[in-house]
């Protein structure tokens, strides 16, 4: 499926460095919030030179990299072994174990979760791009850039050091995960977290071009905050008068720009194009490709591309799973900004920094379509226990009432439904009025004593 080359590596030195003393408080580099300053960053290409690969090792001591330098003892400890027990998953850069730093294992490091990338030394990615990775996240810091703590290089091992980032990355959450769908606005956030991401890296005095930009790559915090991940690939932007650089052909199948594919000039705009077709995965809840499906809809962007413009049959392609509930202006926003993006003319797409603007309107639409749950409570005297149901609220229709009054049971009572009160007004066998609320599912559950459904996100 990817179109990535695969490359492989090998050492030619025994030690690429010596650690330094991990009690010696200046062998480790304080990490600062916000972003380094972009005149003082080191890029890529000055790397690129006829240094040997001990010098290039050696120079990432420079004060500019605010990194830690793990031993391999220190995070065999942190992963205790490298356990299977703490397998979070695999990549085209190896293996990622979940591990836990003790406070004393090195002054300036907080106690927390980390997550440790193992380099494959078989496998597609090499030490380029492990040193691509610590240059960049060595020095770049944002909130939607993943944190990178630290590493470690001894003999041919090649290790990172992260944030952990509690809910893994889109990918799964989107197209893995059996539960609940991604609720509408869910999405957005994520979408616009990235976009933040992919803006900050394009606005940079020395711009990068991320280039593999895909949902695999978007990791979620908690709270679905989204941060980048894996610059094994990212590499610097055109400077001064040039339009462009020009790079050898790599990526994954589906994500990368027409104009990239076919001649490898890159630009931001082809991160532009990438981040498009993200937004157009988070929109149908369709992979980008996908060889399970009918030949005419397993190219994403082929198939949806003819229904972005047209807002009557702009339905037919969102995700069944989130049952309607989604703004309608919200999602017909979304498509248009996703065709701009996926436009052939790279001058034709918006700037990310365009991108986060119109995200940003669309968070604070709020005409949203709503799935309820409805419990009535019946009123005294009656032997039934109430009834949950479902009753979908359309725009522009008020059927709620209508539906709901078929299954009011004959009795008076009061329900709450998604924070909005209303009342029914009608007198029990008995000559009296009764009225309850139920304020929430729990409560739900502990009045009827057992789950009646399985409510959606």
């Amino acid at each position: 499926m990817g179109i990535l080359r695969s490359s492989s590596w090998r050492p030619n030195f025994l030690n690429c460095f010596k650690p330094k003393d991990p009690n010696n408080p200046d062998s480790t580099k304080s990490k600062k919030n916000g972003a380094s300053s972009s005149s003082n960053r080191i890029s890529l290409l000055d790397w690129s030179g006829p240094q040997s690969q001990l010098s290039v090792m050696s120079d990432l001591s420079n004060p500019v990299f605010n990194l830690h330098i793990f031993t391999m003892k220190e995070l065999q400890k942190v992963t205790a072994n490298f356990s299977r027990s703490n397998y979070l998953g695999e990549g085209g850069f190896g293996t990622v174990f979940k591990g836990f730093v003790d406070p004393k294992l090195r002054p300036g490091l907080k106690a927390q979760p980390v997550a440790v990338k193992v380099l494959d030394l078989d496998g597609s990615q090499g030490h380029r791009e492990w040193l691509a990775e610590v240059i960049f996240l060595g020095q770049l810091k944002h909130d939607h850039l993943v944190n990178l703590i630290g590493y470690c290089c001894e003999n041919e091992q090649r290790l990172l050091v992260y944030e952990y980032m509690e809910r893994g990355n889109l990918e799964h959450l989107l197209f893995r995960n059996y539960a609940a769908a991604l609720p509408w606005l869910t999405r957005l956030k994520i979408a616009l977290g990235a976009a933040k991401g992919l803006a900050f890296l394009h606005e940079e005095q020395k711009p990068v071009i991320y280039r593999d930009f895909k949902t695999s790559n978007i990791l979620l915090d908690s709270e679905y905050n989204a941060k980048l991940s894996d610059f094994g690939l990212a590499t610097d932007g055109p400077e001064g008068d040039e339009t462009h650089v020009t790079a050898q052909v790599m990526g994954t199948e589906g994500y990368a720009a027409p104009e990239y594919i076919s001649t490898g000039h890159l630009t931001t705009m082809s991160d532009v194009f990438s981040f498009g077709v993200v937004l157009l995965e988070l929109l149908t809840g369709r992979r980008s490709v996908d060889k399970n499906l009918p030949p005419r809809e397993q190219v994403l962007i082929k198939w949806a591309r003819p229904f972005l413009k047209d807002t009557q049959r702009l339905d037919q392609i969102m995700d069944p799973r989130l049952e309607g509930q989604y703004s309608i202006e919200g999602a017909k926003k979304a498509a248009a900004l996703a065709h701009q993006c996926l436009s052939h003319q790279a001058k034709c797409r918006p700037t990310m920094t365009k991108v986060v603007k119109t995200l940003e309107g669309l968070l604070e639409l709020n005409d949203i379509s709503i799935g309820f749950f409805v419990y009535i409570v019946p009123s005294e005297g009656t032997k039934e226990k109430g009834v949950v149901m479902k009753c979908l609220e359309e725009k522009n229709e008020s059927r709620d009432d209508k539906d709901c009054d078929e299954h009011k049971n004959g009795g008076e009572g009061e329900f709450k439904v998604e924070g909005r009160r209303r009342k029914r007004s009608s007198k029990s066998k008995k000559g009296r009025s009764s009225s309850k609320t139920v304020h929430s599912d729990t409560d739900l559950y502990r009045r009827l004593g057992t789950s009646l459904y399985s409510p959606k996100n």
